[in-house]
């Protein structure tokens, strides 16, 4: 019986792992095509072992336009909403979302979060927690500060730009508009334990400014 689960495990790792680069590939080619998309900093996440990479949050399409720039595969929280739905909930399964209840404080979704960065995955976070109204950066919240500093891994910032055009709050389709990432210089965990919570988050909020200037400098 454990050698059956052990074997069904296996497998589905295996479709997860199989389903992730063939769903990046093609959104590859699709982002290119469509938003003529362009990435700066790569090499900040190029690394081995767990972080947290911390976005600018501009539309729905943020976690698939990071996802395909980088190389290493990435989790990232979903709302529990977004699984009622039998197909999407199937998709961003296999795409290894952690399913967050944000009615009941999404304790077990930052469990689970906690578990992954502990086994060494990179798990990818939106600190504004929404989407930003007005295409600049959002208030960052401090709810993921305990989480960053228990996990005790490496932060990388990345900001977008041209998300929030080519698919608004008020759209459902996307349309054909220039898109930028910059990835920034990551935050350590030795420079975390030494600044408090608020300096910590001014911090961040400096490197995401700092990428979404350098995002905006690929339009000249």
């Amino acid at each position: 019986m454990a050698q059956t689960q052990n074997l069904k495990n296996r497998a589905e790792a295996l479709l997860k792992i199989v389903f992730y680069w063939g769903v990046q590939n093609v959104s590859r080619l699709i982002c290119v095509l469509l938003f003529d998309l362009r990435c700066l900093g790569r090499p900040h996440l190029d690394f081995n072992g767990a972080a947290i990479v911390l976005s600018t949050h501009q539309s729905h399409l943020d976690p698939v336009l990071i996802g395909l720039s980088c190389n290493a595969r990435l989790d990232y929280l979903a709302r529990r909403t977004l699984f009622n739905n039998r197909l999407l909930g199937a998709i961003i399964y296999l795409l290894n979302a952690i399913e967050l209840d944000r009615d009941r404080s999404g304790i077990a979704g930052l469990k689970e979060m906690l578990k992954r960065l502990k086994n060494g995955r990179k798990v990818l976070m939106f600190p504004e927690g929404t989407r930003t109204s007005d295409g600049h950066i959002a208030p960052l919240k401090p709810g993921f500060l305990a989480v960053a500093r228990r996990a005790r891994v490496p932060l990388v910032p990345v900001a977008i730009t041209g998300a929030f055009e080519a698919l608004p709050r008020t759209s459902k389709f996307p349309r054909r508009y220039p898109i930028y990432l910059a990835f920034g210089q990551r935050i350590e965990p030795e420079t975390m334990a030494n600044l408090s919570d608020e300096d910590l988050l001014r911090l961040i909020r400096e490197r995401l400014v700092d990428c979404y200037r350098q995002a905006n400098s690929l339009r000249d």
